[in-house]
């Protein structure tokens, strides 16, 4: 699963020692409603796979970078239903997601994914033709990012193509993480049968929501 973007993704992934193949995937675009449609798609990929909540062996979700709220509601609900199942739950990072589809469909150089962070402000990260991080993720102004991408050497950028496209780079799919190529960054750690440690989320800046301080005094 991923809520990280405007796109809610959910799926279904067969993976044992030799082989990954995507069995489901369902995507909604809608940057609002992450809570009302994360647990239609899961159930939905599971209907088209075939398999029920039950047979699922472990959960693998987006932890971001990502807006808040968005991001807060694919955290939870992973949790929660590692919970109900008492299965594993592997966060992998959403950016990392993108690299690995993109890097399989245009091999040959360092790669730019961008994704829109809001408040006038991109993610983004640096990856080597093998889709191992480089740098990132970071959080800035678009405007950098044709600088960034000079520096990193890249060839092309993946991701929010509005975003992508500020690189100056030529724009390649995807632009949000397809559940095989999510399930392709937690692969070794499945495979190796590793117990995840807690979920944490990729903010990279703090929520708008603070304590409130202490009340002012008020003089007569």
């Amino acid at each position: 699963m991923d809520t990280a973007t405007p796109a809610v993704t959910a799926g279904v992934v067969e993976l044992d020692a030799a082989m990954l193949r995507q069995r489901s995937a369902v995507v909604a675009h809608d940057a609002r409603k992450h809570a009302e449609l994360l647990m239609p798609a899961v159930q939905q990929a599971c209907r088209e796979a075939g398999v029920t909540l039950r047979d699922l062996d472990a959960v693998v979700i987006g932890a971001g970078p990502g807006p808040f709220t968005g991001l807060r509601v694919g955290m939870v609900t992973a949790a929660a239903l590692g919970d109900a199942l008492d299965i594993g739950v592997h966060g992998v990072g959403s950016l990392d997601a993108i690299a690995q589809q993109a890097a399989a469909a245009e091999p040959g150089g360092n790669l730019l994914v961008v994704t829109d962070a809001r408040r006038k402000e991109v993610y983004w990260a640096g990856y080597d033709p093998e889709a191992r991080r480089l740098t990132g993720p970071h959080v800035e102004p678009p405007a950098v990012l044709e600088a960034r991408a000079a520096d990193l050497g890249a060839v092309a950028a993946a991701g929010d193509p509005r975003h992508a496209a500020l690189s100056g780079l030529a724009v390649v799919d995807p632009p949000s993480p397809a559940p095989a190529a999510l399930v392709a960054c937690a692969a070794p750690d499945l495979r190796a049968g590793v117990v995840p440690g807690p979920l944490e989320p990729l903010y990279l800046r703090r929520p708008d929501a603070v304590v409130p301080g202490a009340r002012k005094r008020v003089s007569a």
